[in-house]
């Protein structure tokens, strides 16, 4: 049976498609989890294209691989629906309005950041950014931590980055390393939406996928084509003469990025910060939260930040080009080495997806990556805590460890209070991130307009 057999579906051209596409992307905000819900609805409930099970296998596999799952689901559909151009269309567009939205923002914080109402703007954004961290980690925690064994995982990675500063990547490798040894967990059990799906009426289900049918070769095949599509630019840029150095660090820093950036924006975030800020120096402290606060207004994977980043490491050190043009530039090259390689895992990695299902090596390695990851955004919302409620912050030596501590008489009270604002707001008024953004912002403009921050 192939997808053009389904009964009572239609089966769309890629034409058709895109307009659905583009809605999805128009309203992917608030994270995957919202993001993932947004899909669900539009095409498993209300266009019925994907059965229930055919959607949670996808994003099952999609967790399994490094970058926004949320993105390289949409891709994944794509892929089912049209091959390659189907997901070349749903993944692109996924990630297109929030690259619009978010270089037209960057632009305005480099050239309108000194005035007072953007200023308030931005310190209020802080205090909202540091409450969606802390929530997030509060609900991964809830459900990663589930016993003694991930508590401790969790810690150790909190450990090794913020006192240890242990690479993120390294961190992420060992503690799939240490799931794939010792995890061996049995493979979850499907859920009840799962056993009871008849697939009736879904233009794709389980007995739908003829293109989950090719062979290793063709996977290789692809994944090499990609490869190189991924990463020839990168050589480019380190070999040839004439570009500013700081294209070939951006390149080859993203690049390898999106290799580990398993868990979500905010498990690679601390990692990006702690090197933009100390090590490249593309970036000052508060600038990575002004970044999160700006990707967090705009649709679209929240990894997209790393955009912000890119496009002020060549805003500052442009060589011979005017400074926005690097900027610019900088950032579509921060976007392109951070997304194709999700081309590049889906379109190859896609056909053996039913091969992976019920893996107990591969359930017991995702467990222990998934505990680390809320060990490394505790890390992360101690990082921004830091440097949003301190206006001064030390790193002091402890015997190995290196230590990162607020002096206490540089408190920001205004800090402070707006932060409370914000925890209220999401943890208690259960607000969305948009309206805790919107509600921070407009305090922090107040409260600098006035003087009072």
């Amino acid at each position: 049976m192939t997808a053009a057999d389904a009964p009572g579906v239609p089966l769309p051209t890629l034409r058709q498609a895109v307009p659905v596409w583009l809605r999805v992307a128009a309203l992917s905000f608030g994270g995957p989890a919202g993001q993932i819900a947004v899909m669900h609805r539009l095409l498993v409930e209300e266009r019925r294209w994907i059965s229930e099970r055919r959607f949670l296998h996808g994003l099952g596999f999609c967790t399994l691989l490094p970058g926004p799952e949320a993105q390289q689901l949409a891709t994944y559909i794509g892929w089912l629906m049209h091959g390659p151009a189907g997901g070349l269309v749903a993944g692109g567009l996924f990630v297109l309005p929030g690259l619009l939205a978010l270089m037209g923002l960057s632009w305005l914080y480099v050239l309108y950041g000194a005035v007072d109402w953007v200023e308030g703007l931005f310190f209020g954004l802080k205090a909202a950014v540091l409450a969606i961290v802390l929530h997030a980690l509060w609900r991964l925690g809830g459900r990663a931590l589930r016993g003694r064994a991930d508590r401790l995982i969790a810690g150790a990675a909190f450990v090794a980055i913020f006192a240890l500063a242990v690479p993120f990547p390294l961190v992420v490798v060992a503690a799939g390393i240490l799931g794939l040894v010792l995890g061996r967990r049995p493979a979850p059990a499907p859920t009840p939406a799962e056993a009871a799906d008849d697939e009736a009426g879904f233009l794709i289900g389980e007995a739908m996928l003829p293109r989950e049918h090719a062979g290793p070769a063709d996977s290789l095949r692809i994944g090499a084509l990609w490869l190189a599509i991924w990463l020839l630019p990168v050589v480019a840029l380190l070999v040839l003469p004439g570009p500013p150095p700081v294209f070939g660090q951006v390149a080859v820093f993203f690049a390898k990025m999106a290799v580990v950036t398993f868990g979500g924006a905010y498990a690679a975030l601390a990692y990006v910060a702690q090197q933009a800020v100390e090590h490249y120096g593309w970036l000052r402290p508060g600038e990575m939260l002004d970044g999160l606060g700006l990707a967090e207004t705009t649709p679209g994977p929240l990894i997209m930040v790393l955009q912000f980043v890119g496009f002020l490491a060549g805003y500052r050190a442009p060589g011979t080009l005017p400074p926005l043009l690097a900027g610019t530039l900088a950032g579509l090259l921060t976007t392109w080495v951070t997304f194709a390689p999700c081309f590049l895992w889906i379109f190859a990695g896609a056909p053996l997806i039913g091969r992976l299902r019920g893996s107990r090596l591969l359930a017991g390695a995702l467990s222990a990556i998934t505990a680390a990851v809320a060990g490394v955004i505790l890390n992360l919302a101690v990082w921004f805590g830091l440097r949003t409620l301190f206006r001064e912050v030390r790193t002091v030596p402890l015997g190995p460890l290196r230590l990162d501590l607020p002096v206490l008489g540089s408190l920001d009270p205004a800090a402070l209070g707006l932060t409370l604002l914000a925890i209220l707001a999401v943890f208690r008024l259960r607000l969305g991130a948009l309206p805790t953004l919107a509600l921070c912002a407009g305090a922090g403009m107040v409260l600098r307009l006035t003087g009072l921050a």
